[in-house]
This record gives structure tokens, C-alpha cells and sequence, in this order.
């Protein structure tokens, strides 16, 4: 199989994720705050349900297409990321927002590890050093703006079952990241896309039932205009769109640059955060922006120049 999608598709698959990305990073503050008005697990199975059930029109469409395979498919990518899901919206109750989207970001080292154990395939050196750059411009990012060695001093000081619980999250997303490389080139992404909500929303109910049963976690709702905001807000954007655009684009470019794009999450969080809530921007956070953009460019920069050496060779 070529590796190397053609330019204009890699290029439009790369925009789409970071579109993706963007939405995404102003999802932190939002569920933070929608969770003093509901349960988690109860948020991730509205949210889910509610991009499900919009989609339930095409699935009747496209159902000559449903098959077991697509199914069985579907319901690994939605277990990841029902998984991810949750240890990340469980997190952000006993963590900060800032260290829920460092721990999150760091996906971006388990995704060529897993792309190396599972694909067999091993990234290239253009993206093992964007890769490094990203996590060391995540790290001043998430850092107070004294030294990016008190934030993994906190870390390791203070770290809480929220930020474990954010690096399972971080593992799961890295799995779905890699899987859905691999899943989506084979099936119709509208009925691969209903078929991940759909699981989640399953997934969601038992587990929203069996925590309050068992007392893990009580079911709470109270009716309130910011969660209304916020169901609505990752639900049609941050689940629907963006998953869908996800099954239908990360095919065109690797697991590990989709990881690098994903990155720019916490960094877009950042900007949300300073425009819209006037939160400064500390110069450790601009250094670590650049740093994380910096990673992108190394990265495409180095795939760019391998494939114009890789065609002059076959034309030679």
C-alpha cells in the first residue's frame, strides 16, 4: 500500500483535523463547567445520543451497506473512544482544565508507539521530531510561566486519580487514533461514524446505570442554560461533526501527524481561554505554541522533502 496520499488530499485531510482540533479545543473549559449541572457519565451519553439520533436518517439511507464487519468495526472505535471519553470527562472533576489538556496531549508519544506495535509500520524521523517538539512546546504551554520543571514536578508531586484518569484517556485516544487509520478505508464513514456514536451512547447508558446503581457515581441533572450550551456544543460540533470528520479524513494523512494535529488542542484551548475569558497567555505559553506549530511544520517539512527524493528516484 502507498503510504503517501496524494498531495491535495493529504493536504485537505490535514485542514479538516485541524478544524477538528480547534472545535475540540474549546471543549475544557465547557464540560468543567457543565459538570457542576450533571453526572459524567450521564453528559457523555447526551451528548452522544444526541449526534446518534441526527444521524439515524442516513443510517436507514445507507443500510443496504451495514454489514457485521462494519458493526464489530464501529463498536472497537466507539469502545476507544467511549473509553477516552470518559476517563477524560471523569478527570476533569477531581483536575485542572490546564493539566487535563497536557495529559490529554500527550497521546501525541503513545500514537507512533502503537502505530510501530500495531501497523508494524515505524514513524518516520520528520515525525519522531515533531513529535518531540509537541510535547515539549505542550509542556511550557501547560506550565505556570516560571519553569516547565514545576509543572511534571506537580505532576509527580500531586499527581490525583483526575490526572490518571486523564492518562488512560490520553492511551484510549492514541488506540482510536491508530485503529481508525486502519477501520475507515474499508467501509461507508457515515454508517462507520453512526455506528461509533451510537456505541458510545449505548456504552454511556449502562454505564450511567450501573454507577448509580452501585453508587460509583449518583446520577445528578439539574436543567440549566450553560449545560444546555454544552450538550449542544459537543454534542453537534465536538461529536458530530467532529467525528465524523475524523472517520472521514485522518485516512489521508499517518496516525502520528494526526497525533501531532490533535496536539494543537490545548493550545487552541489557550486562545479560547484568552479571548473569550480574558485569561493571560504567559510568555512560557506563546514559547510553547511555537513550539507545538514549530513540531507541525518539522514534520511536514521532512514528509514534503522525502516523497520530492522518493519521486526523483523513480524517475532516475
Amino acid at each position: 500500500m502507498n503510504n503517501h496520499p496524494p498531495s491535495g488530499r493529504k493536504y485537505l485531510g490535514e485542514a479538516a483535523l485541524l478544524i477538528a482540533t480547534i472545535i475540540w479545543g474549546g471543549t475544557f473549559v465547557i464540560i468543567k463547567e457543565s459538570l457542576n449541572d450533571v453526572s459524567p457519565m450521564l453528559f457523555i451519553t447526551l451528548r452522544f445520543s444526541l449526534a446518534a439520533v441526527i444521524l439515524l436518517p442516513i443510517f436507514f439511507i445507507k443500510r443496504k451497506l451495514f454489514t457485521r464487519e462494519l458493526l464489530l468495526s464501529g463498536m472497537l472505535l466507539g469502545l476507544f473512544l467511549f473509553l477516552g471519553f470518559s476517563t477524560q470527562t471523569v478527570g476533569l472533576k477531581f483536575t485542572t482544565a490546564t493539566r487535563s489538556g497536557f495529559i490529554t496531549g500527550t497521546m501525541v508519544v503513545f500514537v507512533p508507539i502503537l502505530q510501530l506495535i500495531i501497523k508494524k509500520r515505524p514513524p518516520t524521523k520528520g515525525a519522531i521530531a515533531g513529535t518531540f517538539l509537541v510535547f515539549l512546546g505542550l509542556s511550557f504551554l501547560s506550565s505556570d510561566g516560571n519553569s516547565i520543571f514545576t509543572l511534571f514536578s506537580e505532576l509527580g508531586e500531586n499527581f490525583n486519580f483526575g490526572d490518571f484518569m486523564t492518562l488512560l484517556c490520553a492511551v484510549f485516544f492514541a488506540f482510536q487514533i491508530v485503529y481508525i487509520d486502519i477501520i475507515s478505508r474499508k467501509y461507508d464513514f457515515w454508517l462507520l461514524t453512526f455506528t461509533q456514536l451510537a456505541s458510545v451512547s449505548v456504552l454511556g447508558i449502562f454505564a450511567t446505570i450501573l454507577f448509580d446503581v452501585t453508587s460509583i457515581e449518583n446520577v445528578k441533572l439539574i436543567s440549566t442554560d450553560y449545560l444546555l450550551f454544552g450538550i449542544l456544543y459537543t454534542g453537534l460540533l465536538a461529536t458530530l461533526i467532529n467525528i465524523a470528520i475524523q472517520t472521514k479524513f485522518q485516512k489521508e494523512v499517518t496516525p502520528t501527524k494526526a497525533g501531532i494535529i490533535y496536539s494543537f488542542e490545548p493550545l487552541f484551548a489557550a486562545l479560547f481561554a484568552f479571548f473569550l475569558l480574558n485569561e493571560k497567555i504567559t510568555n512560557f505559553g506563546v514559547i510553547g505554541g511555537a513550539l507545538i506549530f514549530l513540531g507541525l511544520l518539522v514534520s511536514e517539512a521532512y514528509d514534503s522533502m522525502k516523497l520530492i527524493y522518493e519521486q526523483r528516484l523513480k524517475k532516475s
